[in-house]
């Protein structure tokens, strides 16, 4: 059994899996010949390519310690009829919490306070809001959104998580399809997305969208960058149409300098850094030790199996 880290791990991470796994060959320098015996390999994503694929003749399963698979080329991924698992879950503690933390700093006027710290100005006419009694929608209420909701409703935040089934989700008050989206937005004093990149979520805001929210209503995105046309929401931030923007996300990373995002006063840049944590590599180690076991003793049924063909 042949196991190929396409990324560096710290050599604590290393002895732990030599250690709990003697049976398994793990290589954690990448060369052709272990690619081309892996039969799984363990990557970020954006470094398994087509070419690397073509090489890895004996491969099977391929653990992806990212949620997102975008960057994957999931179309000969589906062909070679390869296993995918991620490593969704991960990130909903300190995504959860960057969100929050916007979503406070925006409410209780820590930005403008901190640009006038910057002045020495002492003015007292903050306009702060509480978060009480105010309205999230959530899209892509998951594991991630899930998370987002818990908190909130402990601030007394309503909750509304909007997906493509309709389903239910934990910690939302109420769950709508994509298709409501238009109808409820009018409602909400945050929209909060945490989609993915998948077909049907690519380019699902229009500029309508933001013409139907609150004058007031702050729009966030930590999902993915094609969610929107960003032209559309610089023009909403311009025009008054929606009150601010917090992003995550952006459809060309690192966002450009000349973007007008940058110098937006009602718009509020992090360099895709939300999921950011100490605990990442080690999330993802958990998992894929679990999902390892499960492999080692001939079960496939993994957790977090992806569909390619969907995109999550």
């Amino acid at each position: 059994m042949n196991v190929v880290f396409m990324f560096p791990i710290k050599d604590h991470q290393k002895e732990n899996l030599l250690h709990r796994f003697p049976q398994v060959d793990f290589h954690f320098e990448q060369s052709d010949e272990a690619i081309a015996q892996a039969e799984i390999i363990v990557t970020y994503g954006s470094d398994v390519t087509i070419p690397v694929l073509e090489k890895a003749k004996s491969l099977e399963w391929l653990m992806v310690a990212s949620a997102g698979i975008e960057k994957l080329p999931l179309s000969y991924i589906a062909e070679r009829g390869l296993l995918m698992t991620n490593a969704k879950g991960i990130h909903k503690i300190p995504m959860a919490e960057s969100v929050l933390a916007y979503m406070l700093a925006v409410r209780r006027s820590l930005f403008l306070m901190y640009d006038r710290q910057k002045k020495k100005e002492w003015n007292k006419r903050v306009y702060s809001r509480e978060l009480r009694g105010s309205t999230a929608l959530i899209l892509g209420p998951g594991t991630i959104g899930g998370e987002i909701g818990r908190l909130l409703q402990a601030f007394g935040v309503r909750t509304i998580g909007c997906n493509r089934s309709g389903k239910e989700s934990e910690w939302m008050e109420e769950t709508i399809v994509f298709d409501r989206l238009s109808e409820r937005l009018g409602e909400a004093d945050f929209v909060i997305s945490i989609l993915p990149s998948t077909p049907e979520t690519r380019g699902l805001l229009t500029k309508e969208h933001f013409r139907e929210m609150k004058e007031t209503a702050v729009f966030m995105n930590f999902g993915r960058g094609d969610l929107f046309d960003e032209a559309d929401l610089i023009e909403a931030l311009k025009s008054g149409e929606i009150g601010q923007a917090v992003l995550d996300v952006f459809e060309t990373e690192p966002l450009p300098e000349e973007s007008e995002l940058w110098t937006l006063p009602n718009c509020f840049i992090s360099p895709h850094a939300s999921s950011f944590s100490g605990k990442y590599v080690e999330r993802s180690l958990e998992i894929f030790e679990a999902n390892l076991e499960k492999w080692l003793q001939g079960d496939r049924n993994l957790l977090n199996i992806t569909d390619p063909l969907k995109g999550y």
